[in-house]
Order: structure tokens, then sequence, then C-alpha cells
């Protein structure tokens, strides 16, 4: 009798969880992060390893390219069907002019020399002085030398915006500064398209509680949450990078992460009408799109012109959750990080015409000097 009022006055100071037993023994429930079912669900199941048509990864980053023994890596694209990796690091992460053309020079030698048909190089700029008097005129000049050696195309990394990137003064640069202009000419002039990253997945600014999509990420991750003001509000860096849309017309847009909209794609559908040089890609978003498929179709379909496949980090084993949802019709299969979806996908089963697109059509579009007999017509 005791033992039972025991194991009674236990169960009743779980508020919050419930008391179970197991094995004659009382214990506490598993918490959130560590209950991952198996699904007893019996569905038609199509495993895909290796893409349907040849594809080109427009978001990658190989931050090793001028020493990378780039044979080694085609074989692993090959074997996910890949025709073509844009590595969008050229300049790596030094901020420092020589040392970042040293290394574009470096990988595109060393593309040159091995892979050239496989891989494509994309430059970054150097921030190290700006606001002084001539960083624009080095920047533009520096990105006419990039191209001229073999880079296709700018990337813009998201500490733009962020408190990553200062200026001469010590004050954050916005997207949208007007130092800057200068280069988004210069790329349209060029003919190259800039591929931009800008904020992070909108919940990391929310708060930080059980209503939080998010929670378990930023659990684990907890450097990617942030403050409401932590530079600047979400909507405040998202409309920053909207004014360089808008401002220039005449230049090719690349919104990494389809602009942080993929879990507002009638958002993104009235961003896409109000700035038709704007395309997006699809990297690290698989995971929203999975869960919403008939209405990520109706997108696709709409925007079969301007949406591209990229996949953002280099896990190989990862690409076969994008294949999944963008070729099948499966239903109710995990994601392979629980910390970005808990959710199951959803396959969003795009026709053969749209997935050429997706594929490779729209990048040899707006991708200079990409070799098109890798791909079928």
């Amino acid at each position: 009798m005791k033992k039972i009022l025991l194991a009674l006055s236990i169960c009743i100071g779980f508020t919050l969880n419930a008391c179970a037993q197991e094995g004659g023994q009382l214990t506490q429930p598993l918490g959130f992060e560590e209950y991952d079912p198996i699904s007893t669900l019996k569905v038609e199941e199509h495993i895909i390893k290796r893409a349907k048509f040849p594809f080109i990864d427009v978001h990658n980053h190989q931050y090793q390219m001028p020493t990378q023994d780039l044979k080694a890596l085609t074989k692993q694209m090959d074997s996910l069907n890949m025709g073509i990796m844009v590595n969008l690091s050229g300049r790596g992460w030094s901020q420092e002019w020589a040392e970042g053309t040293a290394t574009l020079k470096g990988s595109l030698e060393n593309v040159a020399k091995n892979e050239p048909k496989r891989i494509a190089v994309f430059t970054n700029l150097q921030f190290k002085g700006f606001g002084e008097a001539d960083w624009s005129a080095k920047a533009v000049k520096q990105l006419e030398e990039d191209v001229k050696m073999g880079a296709k195309g700018l990337k813009i990394y998201k500490s733009l915006g962020f408190s990553g990137i200062k200026d001469d003064k010590g004050n954050r640069v916005a997207v949208s500064d007007a130092r800057l202009q200068p280069v988004w000419n210069k790329c349209g002039e060029l003919g190259i398209p800039v591929l931009i990253h800008t904020a992070d997945v909108p919940s990391f600014w929310d708060p930080m509680d059980r209503y939080n999509e998010r929670w378990l990420e930023l659990k684990t991750h907890p450097g990617r949450r942030r403050g409401a003001n932590d530079p600047v509000p979400f909507d405040s860096l998202i409309a920053e990078q909207h004014h360089i849309f808008r401002s220039n017309p005449k230049t090719i847009f690349i919104n990494a992460h389809m602009g942080w909209y993929p879990n507002n794609l009638k958002k993104l559908d009235s961003l896409m009408i109000a700035f038709p040089n704007m395309y997006v890609e699809i990297g690290a978003v698989i995971a929203e799109l999975g869960r919403q498929p008939r209405t990520a179709k109706k997108f696709f379909d709409k925007y079969q012109d301007r949406v591209l496949f990229g996949k953002d980090s280099w896990v190989p084993a990862e690409y076969m959750t994008y294949f999944r949802v963008l070729e099948t019709e499966d239903e109710y299969f995990p994601y392979h990080k629980k910390y970005h979806a808990f959710w199951r996908m959803y396959g969003m089963g795009l026709s053969d015409e749209v997935l050429k697109k997706l594929y490779y059509k729209n990048a040899l579009k707006i991708i200079p000097g990409l070799d098109k007999s890798l791909f079928p017509k």
C-alpha cells in the first residue's frame, strides 16, 4: 500500500509530463528530442538515389577547391546524376583582397585543368575597407577581373546585412547600402547572376517557446537564435534585399532558400510578380515544400521558368530527400534532419517538363558559359 501511495504521489507531481510505467518501473517519459517513432503506415515507397535527369546544383560550397581532388568529387556527383556543381565560395571566407584572389585563381585553375565541364565557380565580394573612398571602384574592377578569369556569377553571403559586415566607421552595412550599387550595375552589364542569401529562417527571431516550430533547432544550435532586433528585425532585412531587386531590374538575382518564404508561397507568389528579375532556388527548404505538396506543385507549375535546384550543404546522402519530394507522389516519409523538420514529407510529383527546367534548363539560361551538351534538349 505504501508503494502504491508513493507511486501516486510521484504521478501527481508530474504537472507537464505524464507518468509512464515500463517493466514494472516508474519512468519519466521521453522528451521531444528523443521521441522518434517508426511509422506503421504501409504505403507505396520510391527510394530515389539518382535524379531522373542530369541536374545543376546552383547552391553548393567547396572550401578546398584550389587543392581538392576534383575527380573524386565528380565521381560523387555522377552517383547522384549531377551534371554541374556551382561552387559559390570562390574567394572563400577571407576578407583579405589578395588572399581571396589567390583562392579564386587556384580554384579556377584546378577546375580548368581537371573538370572544366562539370564545375562552375562564383566569386564573392571582399568587404575589407568598405566605406573608404575607393572601395566601390575597387570592387567593380575586381569583379570584372574575376569574370575574365572564369567566374560565372557573384554570391553574396548572409553576413551582408548582419553585424558581421561593418563599414570603416563600425556601422552595420545594409544589404541596400548605396555604396554597393555600382556592383549590382556591373553584374547586369556583365550578364552574370547574383545569388544572394539574406537573413535567416524568420522563426529564429521569434520567442523560443513551445509555439516556435524551430524550437528544437534553436536548442541544438543556440547560435542561430536572434533577438527581435538582432541586428535588425527579419522584415527589415528582407525589405533591404527587395530594395535592390526593385532598383536593379536589368540584373538577375537568384534568391537563396526561396527568399525564406517557402512556407508562405502566396507571399512568394506576390514577390515573383513584383520582381520579374528574381529567380529562386530551393536549397535547405525542401522540408517546407514537402509538407504542402499540392500548393508547392501549383507554385512550381506557375513559375517553372524561374525556380532552380540548389542544395547548399554538401552531404550526398541528403539529396535523396530532394529527389523523392520533387519526383514522386510518395506519402508520409521522413526528412533527413529532425531539427529542421519533425513533420513528414509528401511528394510533389512534378512533370518531366517542370523537372527539366528546375534541374538544368533554367540554370543554363541565366548562368553564362555552362556546357549544355551534358544535358538533354
